[in-house]
């Protein structure tokens, strides 16, 4: 069944009005007709199936239930993912939203080579675009939030207020991701550093340490960056709920 996200503002208890992009592609695309049903998502866990009543400008839409998002981790998963190039970051979004992350936030790391700066609005517009659209396709009850570019400092203050984050690096020998797992088991907020295509310098991975951020393995073989955070989060969000 169709699924589109809507502001809070636009649900009533008579109904919810879609419009933009949305109203436009129920009715020209789907050539929706009254009488079809739809989800409508309010983009913070919450799905409501919809009879539509009226297709124009605007979709008028009919509530016939509602209920808690089926599809959202109990887990929040933010992930800050250094700052990659090309279109690696629209895959890494994509990827990520399809298998339940929170947040993404991007970081500007030592060894990032791309530089944004006046770039940076048009790129997280786009880059919060595909959340939705990945959020969508996914079922998702939520669209993720793309957050500004923090520095590294700015990102290590920001999972300061998570209840537990780790790092992945190539170095680590000895604590694996699934004895971060285990300590983590029972909290709800989670954090996960994923390095540009030059990884984390040894300073940026000291400061990490001493902010409380774990380092961990993820085996014997060494990831690309779009693959990193994407094996991280889908292992963690197995084995804290799925795996059960």
């Amino acid at each position: 069944m169709p699924r589109f996200f809507v502001t809070k503002e636009q649900i009533t208890p008579e109904g919810i009005t879609i419009f933009g992009e949305d109203a436009k592609h129920i009715g020209k695309v789907l050539r929706a007709k009254c009488g079809e049903e739809i989800i409508v998502c309010d983009g913070a866990g919450m799905d409501y199936q919809c009879e539509i009543t009226a297709v124009g400008e605007t979709v008028e839409t009919k509530i016939l239930s509602s209920r808690s998002s089926q599809s959202e981790p109990a887990v929040e998963v933010t992930l800050f993912q250094g700052l990659p190039k090309g279109e690696k970051m629209e895959l890494i979004l994509q990827k990520c939203v399809e298998l339940g992350i929170h947040t993404i936030v991007p970081v500007a790391t030592e060894f990032s080579i791309v530089k944004l700066d006046k770039k940076e609005e048009k790129k997280i517009q786009r880059w919060q675009k595909i959340a939705e659209a990945a959020a969508k396709q996914s079922g998702r009850g939520r669209i993720p939030s793309v957050e500004r570019v923090m520095n590294w400092k700015e990102a290590l203050s920001a999972a300061s207020q998570l209840d537990g984050v780790m790092i992945p690096y190539e170095k680590e020998q000895e604590r694996g991701l699934r004895s971060f797992l285990q300590d983590f088991r029972g909290k709800r907020t989670m954090g996960i550093f994923i390095g540009p295509e030059g990884g984390f310098s040894e300073q940026e991975i000291v400061t990490a340490q001493q902010a409380g951020i774990v380092p961990v393995t993820l085996g014997k073989r060494i990831l690309r960056t779009e693959t990193a955070g994407m094996t991280a989060l889908a292992i963690a969000l197995y084995e804290l709920e799925e795996g059960k």
